[in-house]
């Protein structure tokens, strides 16, 4: 596979997106991030956390595993390397969204676990998976936040306030599911697979990039992958700033941050 990639992070902060990739397995992953004032029980961060379990699902993805098992082994792996340092099960600890397509012989193979996006474009038919369970939790936190004045510290506590809500529904049915320290959370990944020679073109965002779309609707799917095949990943992540600047009040696009890590991955198979 033949991929370009641009990743951006949030203005000011650290970057908590990661992606590896090589001919065979493309993975990204989007670390959880929190507000400042909150204190993880991790000592390691977030941006570690993304980059140790990247890095583990790349190499058993690449062992030929199914991508699923291949994620709960990473996750496994994962939780143990900081168990005896971290409170990994406790649900403020680290936890990414993440998306993987992995060609092998005839086939293709995709997973999306959280609110990464992995657009899949077979003939004229273009798809957008992602597995929106978190916006559909923790509903009067996210409307109270909503409500209060930007960057006024009400709205700090009532972020910190949407954070503990959600995480008490993680890897819980009824709740959402993302990557943390639970490998059950891989068999509720959403995946799937169809014939190499059906895909002409593929791509993986962080939900940070796929803005342009959700929320800010300045183009479509199929509209982003021309973008990256005409003017590549960096551009696109330039339009989804200079729209973020242009809506400075989060009046035009409700969301519950100005800016967010954006990472691209273009894919042609």
């Amino acid at each position: 596979m033949h991929v370009k990639a641009f990743s951006s992070s949030c203005p000011g902060r650290e970057n908590e997106d990661f992606s590896a990739w090589d001919d065979q397995v493309v993975v990204l992953l989007d670390g959880a991030g929190m507000p400042s004032t909150m204190n993880p029980p991790c000592v390691h961060g977030v941006a570690w956390f993304a980059r140790t379990l990247g890095t583990a699902l790349h190499a058993q993805a690449s062992l030929g595993a199914s991508l699923r098992n291949a994620l709960a082994s990473a996750i496994e792996q994962t939780a143990e390397t900081h168990r005896d340092t971290c409170a990994v099960d406790d649900p403020l600890s680290p936890s990414a969204t993440l998306a993987a397509l992995r060609a092998r012989g005839d086939a293709v193979e995709w997973l999306v676990l959280g609110d990464c996006t992995l657009i899949l474009e077979r003939g004229h038919t273009v798809e957008a998976i992602s597995d929106d369970r978190l916006a559909y939790v923790a509903q009067r936190e996210r409307s109270a936040m909503a409500a209060a004045v930007l960057g006024s510290t009400e709205r700090l506590q009532l972020h910190a306030q949407l954070v503990r809500a959600e995480r008490a529904l993680r890897n819980r049915s009824g709740g959402y599911w993302v990557a943390a320290a639970e490998p059950q959370a891989a068999k509720e990944a959403l995946h799937g697979s169809c014939s190499r020679r059906d895909v002409t073109r593929a791509a993986l965002m962080t939900d940070g990039a796929a803005r342009l779309v959700t929320p800010f609707a300045l183009t479509d799917w199929k509209g982003c992958l021309g973008i990256l095949e005409k003017q590549g990943p960096e551009r696109l992540v330039k339009r989804v700033r200079d729209a973020e600047r242009s809506d400075t009040s989060l009046t035009r696009w409700p969301r519950s941050k100005p800016h967010d890590d954006a990472t691209v991955l273009y894919i042609r198979p």
